[in-house]
């Protein structure tokens, strides 16, 4: 475990600590948010115009926006309030501050899910679970003295509505598939899957038709989101390059597990060409998203820590230069996304979690 944080690929449940009742903020209420949920940037943030703290307990991860930015999708794993491990929830942006609100739940219930995203419509929100593979949680891997990733081969990929339904399982073969998110125009998903082998980005329709295999080298291609004109990926992989690292991999792989603590990240068309590597910082980058602009890429970093664990969040131009520190609070800062107008910062962090364990929501008024 690293810290305070066990990561899931490209997703993650945080070991809980002490929870209380999770308050979602509307968007109308944000410059005059309640006290109790307003932040203080941490010095050196200066993007970071106000801070406010959307989740207060439990382990949320992931919060990503809707297309109209009046919804939030999130995974959420509290084991006192009997969550297990991680579901996914939604809210609404225009409900009152209230905290006594509950977020919705999406997901059935069932097995373990990860990776959530709003389809084009707003009404349905794309996601992954394990629970065909069987409904209670899968086990996560025994401790060996290495940090790994379980990567479950019960995961597929689903579409459900407001209410939790499923309307559509967009993949039934067998294997990993998830991490799955949505092209701006709503035409696409890109996703990871070990279909072939390895852990590979691919691409179909939202039908879950006309796929097409996008990365081939070898190493845990993940976490892909697209540019906002749509003709680009950004995404993080791990990459082996010696013999023994390949080895590793491969004997890791074969068990249902990767290890994450060296990953870069990469750049690549929709159509698969023109892969670019955009950091070469060592460690851990990951959990990366296109700035408004499309010439600049928010991701988590460990680079800078001295003992493995501290992700901050870092913008890099998209040609891999100028890189500058967005975050210096907390020893886990990630899953940041613009919000579609570029307003707003949505983010995941351990800050202000009173000495537990707890990851929580945060959303930034943004400053260029």
């Amino acid at each position: 475990m690293i810290a305070l944080m066990l990561l899931m690929p490209s997703c993650f449940m945080v070991k809980s600590g002490k929870s209380a009742k999770q308050p979602i903020l509307p968007e109308a209420a944000l410059p005059a948010i309640a006290e109790y949920a307003k932040r203080t940037p941490a010095p050196g943030e200066q993007h970071f115009k106000s801070l406010y703290q959307l989740s207060f307990g439990g382990d949320n991860a992931e919060a990503y926006w809707s297309p109209d930015g009046k919804r939030l999708t999130f995974q959420r794993s509290d084991a006192s309030h009997n969550i297990p491990c991680d579901r996914i929830f939604s809210a609404p942006w225009e409900l009152l501050t209230d905290s006594n609100y509950q977020p919705e739940l999406i997901s059935n219930g069932l097995g373990r899910t990860t990776c959530s995203y709003f389809m084009p419509d707003g009404k349905h929100i794309l996601y992954a679970s394990t629970h065909e593979g069987g409904h209670s949680c899968p086990p996560v891997p025994g401790s060996t003295g290495a940090y790994v990733w379980p990567v479950y081969s019960s995961y597929d990929i689903y579409i459900a509505d407001l209410k939790g339904n499923i309307t559509r399982q967009l993949t039934k073969e067998p294997g990993y598939d998830a991490e799955a998110t949505v092209s701006p125009d709503g035409t696409h998903i890109v996703f990871t899957s070990d279909r072939s082998g390895d852990l590979e980005l691919w691409i179909m329709d939202t039908a879950g038709q006309n796929l097409k295999q996008l990365t081939s080298g070898l190493g845990y291609d993940g976490g892909a989101f697209f540019s906002p004109d749509g003709k680009k990926l950004v995404f993080r992989s791990s990459r082996p390059k010696t013999e023994e690292e390949i080895a590793r991999y491969k004997e890791l792989l074969s068990k249902g597990q990767v290890e994450p603590t060296r990953m870069e990240l990469y750049t690549v068309n929709t159509d698969g060409s023109e892969l670019q590597q955009i950091t070469n910082l060592g460690k851990a980058n990951w959990a990366p998203f296109f700035h408004p602009s499309g010439k600049k890429i928010i991701f988590s970093s460990n680079h800078k820590s001295v003992r493995g664990y501290d992700f901050q969040l870092y913008m890099i131009h998209a040609d891999g230069s100028g890189l500058e520190q967005i975050t210096f609070e907390s020893i886990f800062n990630a899953f940041p996304m613009f919000s579609p107008d570029g307003k707003y910062l949505v983010f995941s962090s351990n800050r202000n979690n009173g000495g537990t364990r707890a990851t929580n929501i945060f959303v930034a008024e943004w400053q260029d």
